[in-house]
């Protein structure tokens, strides 16, 4: 029996470990359920939902070249297709809707394209400026170039 991709198939649990189960198919073969594909909800030990010699349907959700098979028993399972969700109703384009606060300068506001060099000095200009005011309050809380050690 040659087993594809999307097949549901009975097994019987041959074997547990940590990370999953070995369960024997049709025809002899062996293929794993990762613990991840056990049940929907999260599995901290596998032994609480398969123990060895269960009969468990099972999905197989790939097939190596070397002849591994990936089986999930979470996806064997049929569920009725959830409900559509109702379409969210629009929401206005916030930036174009909002009102502008205060004296303009928002973000949609067209500016000139300033050169490299003038984003440059602005930048250093802007730096001097916040280091002479950091040196002064600093400096004062110190007490001063004048101030003698004692």
């Amino acid at each position: 029996m040659s087993i594809e991709v999307g097949s549901k198939l009975k097994g019987k649990v041959t074997g547990i470990t940590n990370f999953g189960a070995f369960v024997e198919l049709p025809g002899g073969s062996t293929g794993l359920v990762h613990i991840s594909e056990v049940a929907d909800n999260y599995v901290k030990d596998i032994n609480d939902h398969l123990t060895v010699g269960d009969e468990v349907e099972v999905k197989v959700i790939n097939v190596e070249k070397d002849g591994k098979i990936g089986l999930s028993i979470k996806k064997a399972i049929d569920r009725p297709d959830r409900p559509q969700r109702p379409d969210r109703p629009s929401r206005p384009d916030r930036r174009t809707d909002r009102p502008q606060r205060g004296g303009g300068g928002g973000r949609n506001e067209v500016r000139p394209k300033e050169s490299f060099e003038q984003k440059m000095n602005k930048f250093l200009k802007d730096s001097e400026d916040r280091l002479s005011s950091l040196k002064r309050n600093t400096e004062s809380k110190r007490g001063g170039r004048g101030a003698k050690r004692g």
